[in-house]
């Protein structure tokens, strides 16, 4: 069971609810792109992409704030995109989520990495077919989001995963991937995934897909999403398919206010030195090739732009 969140003078309620459509009769849809923050060149293009595509962002990136803010400033969704443990031992990039952290540093990450991400709204794993599958791990995750206004996403990268309902368990709004757009680039793929997203969500009233800011991906997405009022379906954010209440909290620039009911908590000095430390080591004088690998239903790719 889906839970919303409600707020009251300054009290937090967490009520059942079923997923809640908005008043427009259409099905929903989620577009996420994922893995922004690298190149700022495709982060842009992902940006101006019409409608309420949402935006998850690598934490210490070299443009990973400045991608935010500016999808921020467009009305468009932010979330963390959170890298963690994957069964195939992939690096993950800076500020990633370990099985060799204790749960007091696998805190401190977690906090770092939204704190140093602004306009956050919600996470997703980014890999993490080896962590999702750990209920102890997830309860670790989910737990520390209750310190946050914040929902999550499971990227679903492993059938295994067990995130998303230890995020129901702890009463954490969750959704769950549906579709990923383009573990294949072709655009022939793209276009059998992208139809795949219409036909579940007029099956059962929702769905949500992931895809990434590869050219191929933006082409496609950039005529599709013009066409959404004619193939009868609404683009929507996480938040809204959750029926979310986007308090200030949700979008306030940086995590750093006194704890209180439906807040974040303050930066402590750890957060600050993890923080600082991850960000000098990852801030390039001009933008860099990117080359990747990507871990998607248990597929491992290379792409370079």
């Amino acid at each position: 069971m889906f839970r919303l969140l409600l707020v009251i003078s300054g009290l937090l309620f967490i009520l059942p609810s079923g997923l809640i459509q908005a008043a427009s009769s259409s099905p929903q849809i989620t577009i996420i792109i994922d893995d922004l923050g690298n190149n700022l060149r495709n982060g842009q293009r992902a940006i101006a992409l019409p409608g309420a595509v949402t935006y998850s962002v690598l934490p210490f990136t070299p443009f990973g704030k400045q991608l935010a803010k500016q999808a921020h400033q467009q009305d468009k969704e932010v979330m963390l995109h959170m890298p963690m443990d994957n069964s195939h031992g992939h690096p993950l990039g800076p500020g990633g989520l370990t099985f060799k952290q204790d749960r007091p540093l696998f805190e401190q990450q977690l906090a770092a990495a939204i704190t140093a991400t602004p306009f956050v709204s919600g996470i997703n794993n980014h890999m993490g077919s080896g962590l999702t599958t750990s209920t102890e791990r997830m309860q670790w995750l989910m737990q520390s989001l209750k310190n946050y206004p914040l929902y999550f996403v499971d990227s679903r990268t492993s059938a295994n995963s067990v995130a998303g309902r230890t995020a129901l368990a702890l009463k954490i709004p969750t959704l769950k991937r549906d579709i990923f757009l383009d573990h294949e680039t072709t655009p022939a793929f793209i276009d059998k995934q992208f139809k795949r997203l219409l036909k579940k969500a007029h099956s059962k009233g929702h769905a949500v897909a992931i895809g990434h800011p590869y050219p191929s991906t933006l082409d496609y997405l950039e005529k599709a999403l013009s066409q959404l009022d004619k193939l009868g379906v609404e683009l929507v954010p996480p938040s809204q398919l959750l029926a979310l209440k986007r308090t200030p909290q949700l979008v306030a620039n940086k995590i750093t206010t006194t704890p209180q009911a439906n807040t974040a908590q303050p930066m402590t000095e750890d957060i600050k030195r993890v923080t600082k430390a991850l960000l000098v080591n990852n801030t390039p004088d001009s933008e860099p090739e990117q080359c990747r690998i990507t871990e998607q239903l248990n597929v491992t790719r290379i792409t370079c732009s």
